[in-house]
């Protein structure tokens, strides 16, 4: 028989009597003992299942003052002969993990939904039937979001109960290494984590795809829509800007339409018709305008043109807009990154030769002519299109491997705190994350997107931040 006492707060021991390495008690009572516990069970079985989803209880009465305690017999989960009990052990960790993850990030997740449908529908303007089509989009979009921080809720909650109930104590006391008891957790994150990646590498641009698409395809009717109530629609790009101003809409016909078009701060061209149509033409990314009796006039210019009947396209998007990393895969990001590198190192040349030529010729004024100054522009803005991408590749790593830092500071600081209040727990470990982890890792990402830092280590700060701090808090678990 091997007899260990621990000690405990207000001059409490737990003694522990083992025998034949099978049965474990613990008793908290103000003096010392020992009890000497029969199994009765067969040699490399596993104690009966009970409410505490551990093993069975066992009531130890006592004559004198104290208490009468029920405490897991957890003993055999270590004996050699019987791994799959240590194994069972295990698997209550992940069963409890997984139920309550699952219920955390369902309810997360469908309370943020409603934000980003508001944010889409406010981008795009869309309508009530546009954004139900979208939503199905928006969950996984918001997944690599509320994954990491509902998982640090969920080990808060599964290791904070297990500690203030006791158990953590009572599995140490028979053998069982507090690893044991949290690598369900680190697995679980593992998972988690390549989880998170896949969904912000292939879903997220699927996702983002399909939802610019719907917005394409409603974009018509949304057209339509806001010309019935607003009368009026100001459209802005750069440095032109376009107004369509009806009197009255009947079957998708625009009733004496007036347009208005001025590019730099000029006066506005504008074309008044009797009636007009717009269709949009998805496969050719157009935009289709048909004027019935039209008639155009130039600024500063009292004569004007009749126009009969006429249709003119425009494109539906500008062919240079800039690359947004959420809607590349990493495979895309690593293809369009020689694309651009090529792009900005031949306007940079096309510069050096004008440059060249004006210094030859004598020509000053060339430099402060426009078309000289779009090449330094358009360089800008190759150059900035690169930061960018290689930040959103390296981020997307970080922010994956995010579950797994946090489930390493989540789940020893739970069983350090041994509180039942979960929430308490949580806090004292989210309230730091959310004060220090998610600015450090914005700040040192605008910094990687502006070329002051190397995305290759910024993208990481914070992680290695949260890693410190886990490494600190589980070495104290696993002296103590």
């Amino acid at each position: 028989m091997l007899n260990l006492g621990y000690g405990m707060p207000r001059s409490r021991n737990f003694d522990v009597a083992v025998s034949m390495g099978i049965g474990l008690h613990a008793l908290a009572r103000p003096r010392r003992s020992s009890v000497t516990v029969t199994p009765q069970f067969k040699k490399g079985d596993c104690p009966s299942s009970t409410t505490s989803g551990l093993t069975c209880f066992a009531d130890l009465p006592y004559s004198s003052p104290g208490i009468m305690v029920a405490v897991p017999t957890l003993a055999a989960l270590m004996n050699p002969d019987g791994p799959r009990c240590m194994r069972l052990l295990e698997r209550y960790v992940l069963t409890e993990l997984l139920r309550v993850f699952g219920i955390l990030v369902t309810i997360s997740t469908s309370l943020l939904v409603c934000v980003g449908a508001f944010g889409q529908a406010k981008e795009y303007g869309l309508g009530h039937w546009q954004i139900l089509q979208i939503l199905p989009f928006i969950v996984p979009s918001l997944l690599p979001y509320t994954i990491p921080a509902t998982l640090l809720l969920s080990v808060c909650v599964v290791y904070g109960r297990m500690s203030g109930d006791n158990e953590i104590v009572a599995a140490k006391a028979a053998g069982i290494n507090v690893m044991n008891l949290m690598w369900p957790s680190f697995f679980l994150a593992s998972l988690l984590s390549v989880a998170v990646l896949l969904l912000s590498d292939q879903v997220i641009p699927w996702a983002y795809k399909n939802i610019e698409q719907i917005a394409t395809l409603a974009m018509e009717d949304i057209f339509i829509d806001r010309l019935k109530t607003q009368s009026t629609i100001s459209v802005r790009e750069r440095d032109r800007r376009i107004t369509i101003t009806v009197t009255g809409v009947r079957d998708r016909m625009l009733l004496q339409p007036v347009f208005r078009y001025a590019t730099n701060g000029r006066d506005a061209y504008t074309v008044t018709a009797r009636e007009a149509r717009l269709s949009f033409d998805l496969p050719r990314q157009q935009v289709w305008l048909e004027l019935h009796g039209a008639e155009s006039s130039l600024p500063g210019n009292q004569n004007s043109a009749y126009i009969n009947f006429d249709r003119i396209a425009f494109p539906l998007k500008e062919t240079n807009q800039k690359l947004k990393g959420r809607d590349l895969s990493i495979e895309g990001i690593q293809r369009e990154l020689p694309k651009l590198s090529a792009d900005c190192q031949r306007l940079k040349q096309l510069q050096e030769i004008e440059a060249a030529m004006a210094l030859a010729t004598g020509n000053f004024d060339r430099f402060a002519e426009p078309s000289f100054q779009a090449y330094q522009a358009d360089g800008r803005a190759a150059a900035s299109t690169i930061r960018r991408l290689r930040t959103e590749h390296h981020s997307r790593f970080s922010m994956a491997i995010s579950c797994l830092f946090f489930v390493l500071l989540g789940s020893p600081f739970s069983i350090l705190m041994a509180r039942n209040q979960f929430l308490t727990c949580f806090l004292f470990c989210f309230i730091p994350i959310l004060l220090i982890y998610y600015p450090i890792s914005i700040m040192s990402l605008n910094l990687a997107k502006t070329g002051a830092v190397d995305p290759a280590w910024a993208a990481w700060v914070a992680n290695g931040l949260i890693g410190l701090v886990a490494a600190y808090v589980l070495r104290r678990v696993l002296q103590h």
